[in-house]
């Protein structure tokens, strides 16, 4: 019986990641899933809230603090001049649910590189210890994201560069497929934090730009699918990974086999 796809053929590749991340999506169904994927949520809300700080220190306001909470929510805090324009107000906004798609497209283009493959994953653990000392303010963040940070590390460390690959895109399929889970919260206008009510990303972006949040919530997922899928398609691309094959040193001499009728 022939194998639906061809044994380490792009199908297959694909197939493994996205059956991987719906696992992760599933666990939480099954007995003790949420302790199995809450790395994997402090993970994705890290994302979130670090793309709102850093948009906001891009754009010239201050990112003063980033927490996250024991239930996997998380609460970005930065100071916006009193006369900060509309646009700049939306693209803060916009910036916590675009941020997990950048970067996860971002670490997924990085796996069509071999040089890039521990390179990228110490950027990402250095990135997150950095983080903790300078804008995490909470008792998750603390116990957390250093232990998701070491283990990236050791990754980085001690895998082979299979595992690395596997890993860079995992997380940033993970990252895109955490829109899945949230995408109630995309289509909420207000929602409680810490039991503080307040406005969605897509209800702070309707507040400045007057188009209903669904419809910023449609962009938002729109571009986050197209971005993932053009950079999974360019990463698991047949010609480049078969060309990441290591070959064999000059001093080797090889031989093929032939079948020849007398």
């Amino acid at each position: 019986m022939r194998p639906m796809v061809t044994p380490g053929s792009q199908a297959e590749e694909v197939g493994r990641l996205i059956l991987a991340g719906f696992i992760v999506i599933a666990l939480p169904s099954l007995p003790f899933g949420n302790y199995l994927v809450y790395p994997f949520t402090i993970l994705t809300t890290w994302f979130h809230e670090m793309g709102h700080g850093l948009t906001a220190r891009v754009m010239g306001q201050d990112f003063v603090r980033l927490q996250i909470f024991a239930n996997g929510s998380g609460l970005a805090e930065s100071q916006v001049v009193s006369d900060a324009s509309a646009l700049l107000r939306a693209s803060i906004a916009a910036g916590g649910p675009l941020a997990p798609t950048f970067v996860g497209a971002g670490l997924i283009l990085a796996s069509a590189h071999p040089k890039l493959w521990r390179p990228a994953l110490w950027g990402l653990s250095a990135a997150i210890f950095a983080s903790v000392i300078l804008y995490v303010r909470s008792t998750t963040g603390f116990a957390v994201l250093p232990l998701i940070a070491l283990t990236l590390a050791l990754i980085a460390w001690k895998a082979s560069g299979g595992v690395n690959r596997f890993t860079l895109q995992f997380l940033g399929l993970l990252g895109a497929m955490s829109m899945l889970n949230d995408y109630k919260y995309f289509f909420t206008e207000s929602v409680v934090i810490d039991g503080r009510p307040m406005l969605s990303d897509t209800g702070q972006i309707e507040a400045a730009l007057w188009l209903p949040h669904w419809v910023w919530a449609a962009l938002i997922l729109l571009t986050s699918a197209g971005m993932v899928g053009a950079s999974l398609k360019y990463a698991l691309n047949d010609k480049r990974r078969l060309a990441q094959r290591p070959s064999r040193p000059a001093n080797v001499l090889q031989f093929k086999r032939t079948d020849r009728k007398r």
